[in-house]
């Protein structure tokens, strides 16, 4: 299958230059290897979702439907969409991530991340705050725009907040499971003990998510030049270097987040109608079964794993790999 150059640009921009007739063409392959969809599902697998699947799959149409696949049986499993604000708001006390209440300069909405704030050890309950973070993100989308931005304060960080295993659990819910919606993930004056840590993490991510992670410092000319030519500096916090000196309020954020449940629950009811929408076929049960050769059908019917969130099991040793940790530090707090 043909692959689609992309233009990369600083602000984790890219202009894709794959013709649209094209990029029609594999939309329609996409959608006979996936099948018929109802519900949530079909309403999840619009022309600009199959097409994120695909450019994260270099427009390969096998790949990228395997891969969309195992996000549907995901999404059944998880339901990702029915997270609410009450069911994560003890993970959520802190401000260890919040969408900020500013876009870039490009619409892109804007997910804060301070590692030092971590609050809690549950693998899972942090993931499942972690999509309901991603998803809200989703929902405030503009229309003319499908990514967003990170931004990770990293004053205060300290090895105690160092954990591979949910820096696994993360890339791995990012990359598989919302290709291509990170435009951009900026680590903000990260500290010389975070640098070996990296190093143990970056192979986790692929190498085109791992392109778009840039690291800033307060006291370097060229970083402030791309804060400023990304954001309104005067709506960004202090600590990426903005004039904004608010401090985290968790009961004003969720008045935010309770009217922005309304928002998301109001957007997947729209699937009561999506029997009328021509693209997709609806049938009692959604289907996942491939209706391609049976060549095809051996590459999407794999076993799809799910991520393991055992907290219990034990933590990848970092400690004999970064500078200033001793074998005391057992209880390594998640990133």
């Amino acid at each position: 299958m043909s692959t689609s150059p992309t233009k990369s640009t600083p602000n984790g921009l890219e202009n894709s230059l794959k013709p649209e007739e094209e990029r029609n063409k594999q939309i329609d392959e996409m959608r006979k290897l996936i099948g018929p969809l109802s519900g949530k599902l079909a309403l999840y697998c619009s022309d600009a979702s199959i097409s994120r699947y695909l450019a994260a799959q270099s427009w390969n149409v096998k790949k990228a439907a395997k891969m969309l696949k195992a996000s549907l049986k995901w999404r059944l499993d998880f339901m990702p969409e029915e997270i609410r604000w009450d069911d994560v708001a003890s993970e959520a006390e802190t401000g260890k991530i919040y969408r900020s209440n500013y876009k870039d300069k490009h619409g892109r909405p804007v997910l804060v991340m301070r590692p030092r704030c971590q609050n809690t050890k549950s693998l899972q309950g942090q993931m499942k705050y972690l999509v309901y973070c991603l998803e809200n993100a989703v929902v405030n989308l503009p229309e003319d725009q499908e990514q967003m931005i990170w931004l990770i304060d990293f004053h205060g960080f300290t090895l105690s907040n160092l954990s591979i295993k949910v820096t696994k659990e993360t890339a791995h819910i990012l990359e598989d499971y919302y290709p291509e919606r990170l435009g951009i993930a900026i680590l903000y004056d990260p500290p010389k003990i975070f640098e070996p840590f990296w190093k143990l993490a970056k192979p986790f991510l692929n190498p085109k998510t791992a392109s778009k992670v840039h690291f800033m410092y307060s006291d370097d000319p060229n970083s402030k030049k791309m804060m400023e030519e990304m954001f309104d500096m005067s709506l960004v916090e202090s600590a990426f270097g903005g004039d904004d000196k608010a401090d985290f309020d968790v009961n004003k954020y969720a008045e935010r987040m309770r009217e922005d449940d309304k928002k998301l629950s109001s957007f997947w009811k729209n699937d009561d109608n999506s029997a009328s929408n021509a693209q997709l076929t609806v049938t009692a049960d959604p289907s996942l079964e491939p209706t391609n050769s049976d060549s095809d059908s051996e590459v999407l019917d794999e076993k799809v794993e799910k991520p393991s969130l055992d907290v219990d099991e034990e933590e990848s040793s970092i400690e004999e790999t970064l500078p200033g940790s001793n074998s005391t530090n057992a209880n390594v707090k998640a990133v």
